[in-house]
């Protein structure tokens, strides 16, 4: 493949994927076992969406002192306070544990107040509270929608392709999914809905790669009639390789730029959707591809 005249990589190459499915499927064991043993061990950090509570933003002209505002918020006894600075010193994210609706109005004007106290000219940028039971509709939603974008996936795959190629995808995605949500566990970025919306980015990725190889297959199955269909599987990743190195650098830079300079509002999506996409690249090469060999792709 060439850009803008310059050869990106060969275009005979022949690195031996297929030789290497052994292992490939033993490190992917080892990642699902592994983001099971920590999802059941540590959890995930679930934010204000899903636990319920309030969230607020404030920012003032003179630094904030997390210590003594959390001293004076506990007195209030308004619930589990969690406090943390959005980028500087002068920015305060504030989290209460989650309250009735009545309490909520009274326990953010009681905040108000006491914030008054400490730091002169504070402007609240942005208050929101949950309720337990709407986070536990979030959830229940979160995962419908994820059942069902999966089922959408697995019909129209079958139907462009054959339904082994929908087989291979979705436990490709499968996999995705899960290690996502161990890494979510082990780093315990905050797991709220845009942490939903950075899994369905990285399924749409996948998705995305998944099928230019199984085109590409698809297409040289008729262009080389006396090969296995291992080697015709190989030729295809091999010619798409560049494709998929371009790609997932450009994402990867993309998302590295929001990691760095977007604050931590997105940092938990930011972070996810660059794991994620590492993740879908290597499914999309080390699972959905060779899933094909054994469920017997007819030419």
């Amino acid at each position: 493949m060439k850009l803008f005249p310059v050869s990106i990589l060969s275009d005979n190459l022949k690195i031996d994927f297929m030789g290497k499915k052994k292992v490939s499927f033993t490190i992917t064991l080892i990642l699902i076992v592994a983001s099971f043993f920590f999802l059941s061990s540590s959890n995930l950090n679930y934010g204000i969406d899903f636990t319920g509570g309030i969230l607020i933003e404030a920012r003032s002209e003179n630094s904030f002192e997390l210590a003594a505002i959390r001293d004076s918020l506990n007195k209030l006894e308004v619930g589990e306070v969690s406090l943390q600075n959005l980028g500087s010193d002068k920015d305060l994210l504030i989290k209460i544990g989650g309250k009735t609706d009545l309490e909520n109005e009274k326990i953010i004007e009681l905040i108000k107040s006491d914030l008054s106290l400490i730091n002169k000219n504070i402007e609240y940028r942005k208050i929101d509270y949950v309720g337990p039971q709407v986070g536990k509709e979030l959830i229940e939603n979160g995962v419908y929608a994820s059942i069902l974008s999966f089922l959408a996936i697995m019909i129209y795959i079958g139907f462009r392709f054959q339904w082994q190629y929908s087989v291979g995808l979705v436990l490709a995605l499968l996999h995705d999914v899960i290690v996502s949500l161990g890494f979510l566990s082990v780093s315990q970025f905050e797991f709220n809905l845009t942490s939903i919306a950075a899994i369905l980015t990285i399924v749409g990725y996948s998705v995305n790669d998944s099928v230019v190889i199984f085109d590409r297959i698809r297409e040289n199955i008729a262009k080389y009639k006396q090969n296995s269909i291992s080697e015709i599987i190989n030729i295809s990743l091999n010619q798409t390789l560049s494709r998929t190195i371009l790609t997932v650098s450009t994402t990867l830079l993309a998302t590295l730029a929001l990691i760095l300079f977007a604050g931590k509002t997105v940092e938990s999506f930011a972070w996810v959707v660059f794991a994620g996409i590492i993740i879908g690249t290597y499914s999309s090469v080390y699972i959905s591809a060779p899933i094909l060999i054994y469920f017997n792709l007819r030419k």
